[in-house]
């Protein structure tokens, strides 16, 4: 009878008054009914619990909290998987699944960045002296060859450091390379001024040590995005540093002119020489020669970086095999090409202002503008070019017939174009031939040198400072050869002529001897 009347007094108070154990099991439900948003209008009759009930509610509750994290780590795949697919399209123009995705900058397009704005400052310190030179000539009156000598002295420099630079950059990477280059070659712009009231041989030893420092810009800009960009996303990324490189030419001829006739000679020397100088320090500390050595990258961005590559690593601190490279011919169509490049180039860099003025009679500032607006498109069309080269590859061309493709429009087109400048009778149609000339000749940037990381990943650097220096010595022959003939001739014409044949026999020997297979 006690064991009845005890069963009787539980069965009671369970109905009545359910035991605290009970009363937390209900408020769970309560609560987890209420995060998982139960619809309103549900009933609210008491509930008779038993322990069937609560297993019950249990397996209810859990499956729904399994389905809610499926959904959640779902969500949480495509969330990831949108993000990785908008940074493979940033460069090529591709759609951004999420707004928020906006926010989060991918470390590499920071590295991109920074390589355009050195490299804008890079030309900038170049046409400064193209500007300065016709004040200064006026001032101490040299003649037409003479100026052709300040402005290669320049050169004289540049033509050792690339060699050197570029084996220096294969070994310790780019990104010690490039921070001093620029500090050295912020300091010899920085003296430029002096060293034109001082003397002659100061100024041309100056200028000469300016272009020693600059020499490793292009072998460091190349090395450090082919390690920091996918494969095919590396042409757009040298198309946007290049394009820096352009507008580093409109920005020192736009400058120039009213800096020298507001602050004075020193101004625009003193002005890019102190950002150069404020850039090192940003660049020291926010880069490494390697995207698995940054401390800010993302993995998911370090993970797409790697799958893309497909070179080869650094050399080991090896020196490269010069026997090797030169021994063969498509080392030789880079070289070609290179040299006829910076031949055409630095005709047209550092004899316009000259070539507005001596045929157009136009005045420094006018000068300047038209000289200008051929460099802006131009800084446009490189990264068109890379944009199209990426869109090929991965459209399934292969990579030689791509590389071909770009450099035969960077040659033939700028022939083309300076033939036709030869019949130009206005400024204003002068400006249009040179700036379709300027414009194509930008699709090189996305033929041979891309090239040098296609066919030697290894040695590229060194092979790059290589045909650096022959494209350097060419400059050099045609900046001051242009003096000559203009001298002698008191005309333009017959060396553009020359220049646009070259152009012509060098794109036949690219198409002949050029592949984008490995070599070394």
């Amino acid at each position: 009878m006690a064991a009845k009347s005890m069963m009787l007094l539980l069965h009671s108070s369970s109905t009545k008054n359910p035991i605290p154990f009970f009363n937390s099991q209900s408020s769970l439900v309560h609560s987890r009914r209420a995060q998982l948003r139960f619809e309103p209008g549900v009933s609210t009759k008491p509930i008779k619990w038993d322990a069937s009930s609560i297993t019950r509610q249990r397996l209810i509750l859990d499956h729904k909290e399994e389905e809610t994290s499926d959904s959640n780590r779902q969500r949480g795949r495509e969330v990831r998987c949108r993000a990785e697919g908008l940074e493979r399209g940033l460069l090529m123009g591709g759609r951004g699944a999420e707004a928020g995705s906006f926010f989060t900058v991918p470390e590499r397009f920071k590295v991109v960045a920074l390589l355009a704005c050195v490299m804008c400052l890079c030309n900038a310190d170049r046409v400064v002296m193209s500007v300065a030179v016709v004040p200064l000539a006026a001032k101490y009156g040299w003649s037409s060859s003479f100026l052709g000598i300040v402005q290669s002295s320049f050169l004289w420099g540049y033509i050792f450091s690339s060699v050197i630079g570029g084996a220096l950059v294969d070994r310790y990477g780019g990104k010690k390379v490039m921070a001093w280059g620029v500090a050295l070659w912020s300091l010899a712009t920085l003296l430029t001024p002096w060293a034109a009231n001082h003397s002659t041989f100061s100024l041309l030893a100056v200028r000469a040590f300016f272009g020693l420092a600059e020499g490793v810009a292009l072998p460091s800009m190349n090395t450090i995005l082919s390690r920091w960009f996918p494969s095919h996303q590396r042409a757009s990324a040298v198309g946007l540093s290049m394009a820096g490189f352009h507008l580093g030419n409109v920005t020192g001829l736009l400058l120039t002119p009213i800096m020298l006739s507001t602050v004075g000679i020193s101004g625009p020397f003193i002005l890019f020489s102190s950002l150069g100088l404020v850039w090192v320090l940003r660049w020291s500390y926010g880069v490494t020669n390697d995207p698995r050595d940054s401390p800010f990258i993302s993995k998911p961005e370090l993970r797409l970086i790697q799958a893309g590559k497909t070179d080869s690593p650094a050399n080991n601190g090896q020196f490269p095999p010069l026997r090797l490279l030169l021994s063969k011919l498509p080392s030789w169509a880079i070289i070609f090409a290179n040299m006829t490049n910076n031949w055409g180039y630095f005709v047209l860099l550092s004899w316009m202002p000259v070539y507005f003025k001596t045929v157009f009679n136009v005045n420094l500032k006018q000068a300047a503008w038209f000289s200008a607006v051929p460099w802006g498109s131009m800084a446009v069309s490189g990264y068109i070019a890379g944009a199209a080269s990426d869109y090929l590859i991965k459209a399934g061309y292969s990579l030689t017939l791509v590389r071909k493709i770009m450099q035969s429009i960077g040659f033939i087109g700028p022939g083309l174009s300076l033939l036709c400048l030869n019949y130009a009778t206005t400024p204003m149609t002068a400006s249009v031939f040179i700036t379709v000339a300027l414009s194509l000749s930008s699709f090189s940037q996305a033929g041979f040198l891309l090239n040098m990381q296609d066919i030697a990943p290894q040695y590229a650097g060194f092979l790059h400072g290589i045909s650096n220096s022959a494209g350097t010595l060419a400059a050099i022959i045609s900046t001051i050869g242009t003096g000559y003939f203009v001298q002698w001739l008191g005309s333009f014409q017959a060396f553009l002529t020359v220049t646009a044949g070259l152009y012509f026999a060098t794109a036949i020997f690219w198409n002949l001897y050029a592949t984008g297979e490995r070599v070394f």
